[in-house]
C-alpha cells in the first residue's frame, strides 16, 4: 500500500513538473507548479519529514506560488509573435540537457544510495539541534533540490515576462 501511495505522489510531482514545462499558458503553468509542490510535500510525509512537508506547503506552495500567480496576472501577458531561439539559447539548452543526462547516468550507474544512519530522537520535548541535524544530513538533498527548482521557476518567470525589444523605425521626414 505504501508503494502505491509513493507512486501516486511521484506521478503527481512529475506530472506537475511536466505541466510547468510544457504549458503555454503561464497561469496554468503556475498552477502546475503548485500541484508539483503538493506532490513533493506528500513524498516528504512518506519520509516522515513532517516539518519539511509543512514548510514546503506554507512557504513554497503558499507564498511563492501565489506570488508567481499574482506577478503573472499583473503582467497581463498577451500572446504575441513567436520568437525563434538564438544560438545562445540553443547552446545553453544543449549544455543543460547534457548535464541532465550525465546526472541521470551517474544515478543509474550506482546500485542504490547508501542507507542513512538513523539516530534516535530525543525522548522528551522539542530539540532544535535534532531537527537541524536531520535537515543538514538526512534531508539535505531534497531541500537543495527544492531550492534549485525554485530558482529555475523564478528564472522562467523572468524570461516569460521579458518583452522582446521592438526595432525602432526612424521618423518619417516631412
Amino acid at each position: 500500500m505504501a508503494e502505491l501511495i509513493f507512486y501516486f505522489f511521484a506521478a503527481l510531482t512529475a506530472g506537475g513538473a511536466l505541466g510547468v514545462v510544457l504549458n503555454r499558458n503561464t497561469v496554468a503553468a503556475a498552477l502546475c507548479l503548485l500541484l508539483s509542490l503538493m506532490g513533493l510535500a506528500g513524498l516528504f510525509v512518506l519520509l516522515d519529514a513532517y516539518l519539511l512537508a509543512a514548510l514546503l506547503l506554507l512557504v513554497y506552495a503558499g507564498a511563492v506560488a501565489a506570488l508567481f500567480l499574482f506577478v503573472v496576472m499583473l503582467l497581463d501577458m498577451q500572446g504575441g509573435a513567436k520568437r525563434t531561439p538564438g544560438w545562445l539559447n540553443l547552446g545553453a539548452s544543449a549544455i543543460g540537457f547534457a548535464v541532465l543526462l550525465a546526472g541521470v547516468a551517474a544515478t543509474l550507474a550506482r546500485a542504490h544510495l547508501p542507507e542513512p544512519v538513523v539516530t534516535a530522537a530525543p525522548s522528551f520535548g522539542f530539540s532544535l539541534k535534532y531537527y537541524a541535524a536531520q535537515l543538514f544530513t538526512t534531508y539535505l538533498l531534497p531541500v537543495q533540490i527544492i531550492g534549485f527548482l525554485l530558482l529555475i521557476a523564478m528564472l522562467g518567470v523572468i524570461v516569460i515576462s521579458k518583452k522582446p525589444r521592438e526595432e525602432q523605425t526612424p521618423p518619417a521626414s516631412p
